[in-house]
C-alpha cells in the first residue's frame, strides 16, 4: 500500500486515532490556531450579543463621535462617521466566514470529484481534465477574480462566484496526485477484479484515502479564502457598504492614515487574527496527519 493510504487507514483505528490527536494537543501552534478559530467562529456566532453597538453594523450615522481613538467606549475606535470599529469586525467575520464556507462548500467537492475522476481514468478523461486544471492555474488569481466581479455586480454572491471559480483547481491537483497513486494499489485491483462500480471504487476506495489531504488543504484555505475576499472588498469589488467587511473597512480607513491609524489598522489586524488562526491550525491537522500538500 503506499505512503499515502499506510497513513490513512491506520487513522481510522481508535488507537491511532488518540495517538494522532495527543500528537495534535503537543503541538502548541496547532492548539493555538484551534482555540483562535473557535473564537474567530464564535465571535460571528455571537456578534449580536457580543458587540456594544449592534446597530452599527448598519447603516449608522453619528458625525460627533467620527474618528476617536481606541478607548474603553469603544476599545478599536470609530470610523469616519462614528460607528463602532470593533462592532463592525465582528460583524465582518460573519461575511468573512460566509464566504469561506460558500467557496469551499462548492468548491471542495467539484475539486474532490475531477480530481478523483483524473487519477482513477487514464487516457482523454485525465487528459483533459489536468489540461484544463493547469490551463486555470496559470492564470493569475486575483485578475482573474477581478475580472469576473467587473462584469458581474460586486456583491458578496458574485465575489463567491469568482473565487470558486479559481479555488476547485488546487483541490482537483491535490486529489490528483493522490487518487493517481493510489489507484495503482492492490486492494483497488482486487475491487475492480470483484465486480466492483465505478462510483465505488471512486467513493469508498479511492476517496477515503484521500480524506487526510482534503481535510488539510481545506483549513489551509480558508485563511486564503478570507484574504482573498478581503482582497476584493479592498478594490471596491467585493461586499458593498453599508455591510461590514473587514476588507473595505481597511481601504476605508487607509483614506484616514497615518493620523486616524486605527481605522485600517484594526480591521487588517482582524484579518490577520484569522489567517493566522487557519494556518496553524491547518499546519498542526499536517503534521497530525502525517500529510504533503
Amino acid at each position: 500500500m503506499s505512503a499515502v493510504s499506510d497513513v490513512a487507514q491506520p487513522l481510522d483505528e481508535p488507537s491511532n486515532r488518540a495517538r494522532a490527536w495527543r500528537r495534535f494537543l503537543r503541538n502548541p501552534a496547532a492548539v493555538i490556531g484551534a482555540i483562535i478559530v473557535i473564537s474567530v467562529i464564535a465571535a460571528a456566532l455571537l456578534a449580536p450579543e457580543l458587540v456594544p453597538f449592534p446597530s452599527h453594523a448598519g447603516s449608522f450615522v453619528d458625525f460627533r463621535s467620527r474618528h476617536l481613538p481606541p478607548s474603553l467606549l469603544h476599545v478599536m475606535g470609530t470610523d469616519n462617521v462614528g460607528r463602532d470599529i470593533f462592532s463592525r469586525v465582528l460583524f465582518g467575520y460573519r461575511v468573512s466566514l460566509l464566504l469561506v464556507f460558500g467557496v469551499l462548500g462548492v468548491a471542495v467537492p467539484l475539486g474532490v470529484l475531477f480530481g478523483l475522476l483524473a487519477g482513477y481514468f487514464a487516457g482523454p478523461v485525465e487528459t483533459i481534465v489536468m489540461g484544463f486544471t493547469n490551463v486555470m492555474l496559470a492564470m493569475p488569481p486575483l485578475i482573474l477574480a477581478l475580472a469576473i466581479t467587473a462584469v458581474l455586480s460586486p456583491d458578496l454572491v458574485n465575489s463567491m462566484i469568482a473565487i470558486t471559480c479559481l479555488w476547485w483547481t488546487w483541490h482537483c491537483r491535490v486529489v490528483y496526485r493522490v487518487a493517481k497513486s493510489v489507484a495503482a494499489e492492490d486492494f483497488v485491483e482486487a475491487a475492480r477484479i470483484a465486480g466492483a462500480s465505478r462510483p465505488h471504487i471512486l467513493f469508498r476506495e479511492l476517496l477515503p484515502n484521500c480524506t487526510a489531504a482534503i481535510s488539510v488543504k481545506t483549513t489551509l484555505d480558508a485563511g486564503f479564502v478570507i484574504l482573498f475576499g478581503a482582497s476584493l472588498s479592498f478594490l471596491g469589488l467585493g461586499v458593498q457598504p453599508p455591510t461590514p467587511d473587514l476588507g473595505t473597512m481597511v481601504a476605508t480607513g487607509a483614506q484616514y492614515l497615518p493620523e486616524m491609524w486605527w481605522e485600517a489598522v484594526m480591521p487588517g489586524l482582524a484579518i490577520l487574527y484569522a489567517i493566522l488562526g487557519f494556518n496553524l491550525l491547518g499546519d498542526g491537522l499536517r503534521d497530525m496527519m502525517d500529510v504533503e500538500i
